[in-house]
């Protein structure tokens, strides 16, 4: 086991370049069993949810090969196996896009509910109403730990979801992609990444329109054929950056970024008192003497990502006044918030929201990562904090960020990878 060692209290300037989109490619690379030949991928983020994804489809036949640390061919076409491996599905959230693509080439599927990090109910009822609806016979094992699905044939049709739900879009809009005739998905999630896989599956043949508005239809293909296509960039990662710049009073241009992506981050950021230029692809980020309070309501995209709400939090802990984050996607997200009460935040949770009473400094201490983005945040409080701050359970930050301790070194921060 290893952790992360932060001496906090360092101004943070300099250039950072973000990578490929953790969500985008958690995605990308199940829905390559759709197609009936080579594809290569770019813009590949080097994370652990990739590696683990990838393991599963050669588990299944796939051929997967790394041409170069960030470039990914896979050969799908010998795919013949339907069951995906328990344990290494229990390892991520995103496993569970396997339903929807083994069921869309194989016609049968048989996935593990999947895992990653356990911050609340995360159910996939709306997945397994839109697998039934295109005429799949769907099975869930008595503890609801596998999910069966099986059809002679998927049929396109008329899809509303009850609640937007991003991995609910991007499932049924895989298992669509080969089923007979049009599918009409209403009421869908527009995040970045969703748009990224139906462009991918486009680059090989699929059409699919409408991804990034309310209602996506996907006109069935018989079969989709190889080819190339580069992964966004991840706006969370720049988003972490973008905070620890406002959180430490520094300077950073985060290069490598879509700033349309970024707009509600961008203006919370502005809010606090940092400055914000935008650039082409790339946005600097200048932080302020003084944090100002801010409120946020987290919401799907557009609005503001629940995966950037814990960055804020941390920044907000030393913010002038009173900030109130309201939580509206996920139930238990502020597991996170008695490691910065450790450091000596003032923060008080009630249900799904979060008042924060900002305090002068936080202290250094020893602390957990609690899950993904948590953690993240624990890295901006260890930043900002005076004093050593100790961050173990940091496989969870390695799931989504490529070695984040390299680049903020790169930013003049004083941390370091050590073992436990």
């Amino acid at each position: 086991m290893e952790k992360l060692v932060i001496k906090g209290g360092k101004r943070l300037c300099g250039e950072v370049t973000i990578g490929g989109a953790k969500n985008a490619a958690v995605a990308i690379i199940p829905a390559a069993i759709l197609v009936d030949g080579p594809c290569t991928i770019e813009n590949v983020p080097a994370i652990k949810d990739v590696t683990v994804i990838c393991g599963i489809l050669e588990e299944l036949g796939a051929t997967v090969e790394f041409l170069d640390k960030y470039t990914l061919r896979i050969d799908c076409s010998k795919v013949d196996k339907y069951t995906a491996p328990y344990e290494m599905v229990r390892r991520m959230r995103a496993s569970y896009y396997l339903l929807g693509a083994l069921l869309g080439r194989l016609k049968k599927a048989d996935v593990a509910m999947p895992g990653g990090c356990n911050f609340g109910c995360r159910p996939i009822d709306q997945h397994l109403k839109g697998f039934r609806a295109l005429g799949a016979t769907v099975f869930e094992s008595s503890d609801s730990d596998a999910i069966l699905a099986e059809t002679d044939g998927l049929v396109g049709t008329n899809i509303y979801l009850d609640v937007v739900s991003v991995g609910a879009t991007i499932n049924i809009m895989l298992a669509a992609t080969l089923a007979k005739g049009v599918t009409i998905i209403e009421n869908v999630a527009k995040e970045p990444h969703i748009v990224d896989v139906a462009n991918f599956l486009n680059a090989m043949g699929a059409k699919i329109k409408g991804a990034g508005t309310d209602v996506i239809k996907v006109y069935g293909a018989e079969r989709l054929h190889g080819g190339t296509y580069s992964i966004i960039p991840d706006q969370i990662e720049a988003g972490t950056f973008m905070v620890a710049a406002a959180a430490t009073n520094g300077d950073i241009l985060v290069k490598n970024v879509i700033p349309k992506h970024m707009d509600s981050i961008s203006a919370k950021l502005i809010e606090t008192g940092a400055e914000v230029i935008e650039y082409d692809d790339s946005i600097r980020v200048r932080g302020a003497e003084v944090v100002k309070q801010v409120n946020i309501k987290t919401l799907p995209y557009p609005g503001f990502p629940t995966d950037m709400q814990p960055q804020f939090v941390a920044l907000l802990s030393a913010a002038k006044g009173t900030s109130i984050v309201t939580e509206s996607v996920w139930e238990s997200r502020f597991q996170y918030v008695d490691e910065l009460i450790r450091m000596g935040a003032d923060i008080t949770i009630n249900a799904r929201t979060a008042v924060i009473k900002g305090i002068p400094a936080l202290s250094g201490a020893i602390v957990r990562s609690t899950d993904l983005r948590g953690g993240a945040g624990m890295v901006i409080a260890g930043l900002m904090a005076s004093g050593v701050t100790e961050i173990t359970d940091i496989q969870y930050i390695d799931r989504g960020y490529e070695k984040m301790e390299e680049k903020f070194k790169a930013l003049g921060a004083d941390i370091s990878r050590v073992d436990e």
